[in-house]
């Protein structure tokens, strides 16, 4: 049976981006699953929207991080500035503590400032100056790049990319949705209007039920059998790793969790496949980019069904 609220969630983020029904889909189940998103497109098609929306319909506590090349990671993380009425050292938390940080434009910083984020991402904490510091819960870490070919650009390393669970790309909008972007209200306009679908403990409930959602021994097999083929084909460089099949379970209950199931199908697995595989899996002869849809296309017709 479908959830009301997450229908209505999906609804209210529809209203804002325009003609991406699948992307947002995806982006809302990347977060359900705890994942961190990475949407890579061209500018100005929305990245940056998307990001606002989340998080304002989740109602959750958000940063921006302008990612620029002459970015420091104290300029992430924080820093301690010796406060001369007490004769101490006061840490100043950066931008990251915050439940859902928007790492715009990352692959602009240098790999020193991009390797800030990898603790925060994997361990939902951070050390600074040998002191262990916890990020809020929910954390969220939905970073935008720009396609590596445009200048100014550092490609994020193998070790950052597979931190994020999902890779997403929302591409131009659909004839009909680009003239109700010209024809109608300024976005920014409408989701200062938007109100918070759900509160930060309905989102962590939510994130608990994607957990209990059912997966069969069969169905398992069928994951194994995917990660396996990755490993042992001569197609690409290097297989998915076990963060990236312990990723993908977890995006096929959520999904399967906005489909109104308590139980996961292949079909879910097949849907989240593409962002998980796309910005992992790299051609073993390297002649040129492959798509995420058919590395994924090749990765179903090889595997069968259980």
């Amino acid at each position: 049976m479908r959830n009301p609220e997450l229908d209505a969630t999906l609804a209210d983020i529809n209203r804002i981006v325009l003609g991406k029904e699948q992307p947002i889909r995806l982006a809302l189940a990347c977060l359900l699953a705890r994942g961190h998103l990475l949407i890579e497109d061209l500018p100005g098609v929305g990245k940056t929207t998307l990001a606002h929306v989340l998080a304002r319909v989740l109602g959750l506590e958000f940063q921006r991080i302008q990612f620029t090349s002459d970015m420091l990671p104290a300029d992430i993380l924080g820093v301690s500035i010796f406060d001369r009425s007490s004769g101490a050292f006061h840490f100043h938390p950066g931008p990251v503590f915050a439940q859902v940080v928007l790492a715009d434009e990352i692959n602009r910083a240098t790999p020193k400032a991009q390797s800030a984020l990898l603790e925060a991402m994997e361990e939902r904490q951070v050390t600074t100056e040998g002191q262990t510091r916890a990020l809020p819960e929910p954390f969220f870490v939905i970073a935008t790049q720009n396609p590596n070919y445009q200048i100014g650009t550092f490609p994020l390393p193998e070790s950052q990319l597979d931190r994020f669970l999902f890779r997403i790309a929302l591409g131009y909008p659909e004839p009909a949705a680009e003239r109700e972007l010209l024809a109608g209200a300024d976005r920014r306009l409408l989701l200062a209007e938007l109100a918070p679908r759900l509160q930060p403990a309905q989102l962590l409930a939510f994130q608990q039920q994607v957990r209990e959602v059912f997966a069969s021994p069969a169905l398992i097999d069928y994951v194994q059998a995917l990660i396996r083929h990755t490993r042992t084909s001569a197609e690409w460089q290097a297989g998915l790793s076990p963060r990236a099949g312990i990723g993908l379970l977890g995006a096929a209950r959520a999904w399967a969790l906005l489909d109104g199931r308590d139980h996961v199908l292949p079909e879910d697995v097949q849907a989240v496949l593409p962002s998980i595989v796309g910005h992992r899996l790299r051609p073993h002869d390297d002649s040129g980019k492959v798509g995420a849809g058919e590395t994924a296309t090749q990765l179903i017709e090889a595997v069968p069904l259980p």
